[in-house]
């Protein structure tokens, strides 16, 4: 018994990077589902994420947040495959690849893009067409750095998962939920064939949530 326990929301794109990471890893775990945007979600993250977000890793006694610190914690705390590529230039090109992730993929492809276009619908919420379109006219400054790392081969090649594709996957599998996501990752061959390699795989398909096989989108 390793004492992992995971507190993260099932829809979550975030959580589903460090659910892959145990995944990719082959460590057990015990997963508490909480929605963030609710009032018992809240609750329940009182005193373990200090801005009531998710997800949150617990082991025994020391509880942890911020999905890359938690990815970088079941790296180096755990046996397992490992999820950092060997060579120093790989290494930072896959702390740069979360670091694009973070900064500039979150918002405009799922909070924008996926969120109004197709998770809202699938919940009966309207989504808001400014909010579409300022999302996608964000979104090729983002893909096109990341095609441009996936093209040099050093990281985002879909022959091994590492750190960064555990948090990128998740993005890029709810953004081509919508048509003209799907069309953008197309367009930009080094990233598609990374997307069509690493979206088959077991800690991608068995962490896929289940209302992105239901949802709306628009166009």
């Amino acid at each position: 018994m390793i004492g992992l326990l995971l507190t993260g929301f099932g829809d979550s794109v975030y959580t589903r990077a460090v659910r892959m990471a145990l995944a990719e890893k082959e460590l057990a775990y015990e997963f508490t589902d909480v929605n963030p945007f609710e009032e018992d979600g809240q609750a329940a993250l009182l005193g373990h994420h200090a801005f009531g977000r998710v997800p949150v890793l617990r082991h025994y006694a020391f509880e942890l947040y911020e999905t890359a610190a938690i990815l970088g914690y079941l790296e180096d705390g755990f046996d397992g495959p490992g999820l950092t590529p060997k060579g120093a230039k790989a290494r930072a090109r896959m702390r740069q690849v979360m670091g694009i992730v973070d900064a500039y993929v979150y918002w405009p492809l799922v909070r924008q893009v996926f969120g109004h276009a197709f998770y809202r619908p699938a919940v009966g919420i309207e989504g808001e067409p400014d909010v579409i379109a300022a999302g996608l006219a964000e979104a090729p400054r983002a893909l096109d750095a990341l095609e441009e790392i996936a093209s040099a081969g050093l990281v985002l090649t879909g022959r091994e998962v590492t750190q960064a594709d555990c948090m990128l996957l998740p993005m890029i599998d709810a953004f081509t939920c919508v048509p003209e996501g799907r069309a953008m990752v197309e367009a930009r061959p080094g990233l598609a064939h990374w997307y069509q390699s690493v979206s088959v795989r077991p800690s991608a398909q068995d962490t896929r949530p289940a209302i992105m096989g239901k949802g709306l989108s628009h166009g």
